[in-house]
C-alpha cells in the first residue's frame, strides 16, 4: 500500500507550534505521515492520539509508547480521548479529503480511472454505499446532494437521467453510471464533471460535512487556551466550514458578541487568509493544487 507524502507537512507542524511535553491529536491518520513527524517533535512525555475510520489505515499503526491509534471516525473525539484518559490537548491536526491511497485502490470505488463497484465508503463497516444512493435515492434527493455537495450546474436533469435510467436495471458500476450520465456530460469536460459527481457521492456517503461539523465543535472543547486548531482542506465547501468556524465560531452568519462588543468564539486566525502550497510542491504532487490549510489559535479567557 503506498501512501503519498503529506501536503504542506512542515506548514502543518509550523502550525501546531509543536511543545515536546504536550498532548496532540491527529484526526486523519492514514499513512500516518503526519503522525511520525508530530512524534519525531514530541519528548520523552508527549503523547499522540490518532484517529481512522478506514481500516487499511491500521495496518500503518506506529510501534511508540505515546502513540495510541483509534479506529474511529473523528466525530467521536471527544469520547475517545477521554476513554482515552485526555481531557485536552495542545494541539488537533485534520489533513480532509481522500487519501492517495484511496483513490489508487480501484476496488474502493473512490476514482473515476477505474471500474468498481459503486462503493465509496471510507468505513468498510457502513451500510451506505454509492450504489445505494444511485439506485434508492429519489430524484430530489439525487438533485439537491448533486446540487450541493458537487455542485453541479445540470444537477436537475443529472438526477432525472439517473432515476429514468435504473428503471430498466440497477446501476451496480462505475462505468454503468458513466454510461446512464453520457447524455448530459459536456463533451471534453467528462472528468471535471464526473470528479465533482463522484465528490457529491462520497460526501454523502459517508456525510463528510455533518462529522467535519462535529468534530470541530468538540475541538473548542478539548483544545487548552493557546493551543492550535490545523485543518487542510480540498474543496471549498470543506474550506468554507473551517474557516467560518474559525472566524467567527459558527458555520453560518455573524459572529455573536456580548454584552461590551467582545467577540464570543473559541478560536482566533493565526493567518489572514488560508495557506496554499508552493508551485515546487504541486509540481511534486498534484494533489496538494487544491488545498488550503487554516489555523487557529484558542482564545484565552
Amino acid at each position: 500500500m503506498v501512501y503519498h507524502k503529506p501536503v504542506m507537512l512542515a506548514e502543518c507542524l509550523d502550525g501546531l507550534n509543536i511543545d515536546p511535553k504536550g498532548v496532540y491529536v491527529d484526526v486523519t491518520f492514514g499513512g500516518g505521515g503526519h503522525s511520525k513527524a508530530i512524534l519525531e517533535k514530541l519528548g520523552p512525555e508527549g503523547k499522540l492520539i490518532s484517529f481512522d475510520q478506514d481500516p487499511d489505515a491500521a495496518n500503518n499503526v506506529i510501534d511508540d509508547e505515546r502513540f495510541t491509534f483509534v479506529p474511529q471516525n473523528f466525530r467521536y473525539i471527544k469520547k475517545f480521548c477521554r476513554l482515552h484518559g485526555v481531557k485536552e490537548v495542545d494541539g488537533i491536526l485534520a489533513d480532509l479529503g481522500v487519501s492517495s491511497h484511496q483513490f489508487d485502490s480501484a476496488e474502493r470505488g473512490f476514482s473515476i480511472r477505474f471500474d468498481a463497484e459503486l462503493d465509496m465508503r471510507m468505513d468498510q463497516q457502513g451500510e451506505l454505499t454509492a450504489k445505494k444512493v444511485i439506485n434508492e435515492y429519489s430524484e430530489e434527493e439525487l438533485h439537491q446532494i448533486f446540487g450541493m455537495y458537487g455542485e453541479i450546474i445540470n444537477s436537475k436533469t443529472l438526477a432525472k437521467t439517473i432515476v429514468l435510467g435504473r428503471l430498466n436495471k440497477s446501476i451496480n458500476t462505475i462505468q454503468e453510471l458513466k454510461d446512464i450520465i453520457k447524455p448530459v456530460v459536456k463533451r471534453g469536460k467528462e472528468n471535471q464533471y464526473h470528479a465533482q459527481l463522484f465528490q457529491a457521492l462520497r460526501i454523502e456517503v459517508n456525510q463528510e460535512l455533518e462529522a467535519l461539523k462535529e468534530m470541530l465543535e468538540q475541538t473548542a472543547e478539548l483544545i487548552k487556551p493557546g493551543g492550535r486548531l490545523v485543518v487542510m482542506s480540498y474543496h471549498s465547501l470543506e474550506d468554507r466550514l473551517v474557516k467560518n468556524f474559525i472566524n467567527k465560531g459558527k458555520f453560518r452568519g455573524e459572529v455573536e458578541k456580548d454584552f461590551y462588543g467582545n467577540e464570543l468564539k473559541p478560536f482566533e486566525s493565526f493567518t489572514r487568509k488560508a495557506i496554499s502550497p508552493t508551485e515546487e510542491e504541486i509540481k511534486e504532487n498534484n494533489r496538494a493544487r487544491s488545498a488550503k490549510l487554516r489555523i487557529g489559535v484558542k482564545v484565552q479567557r
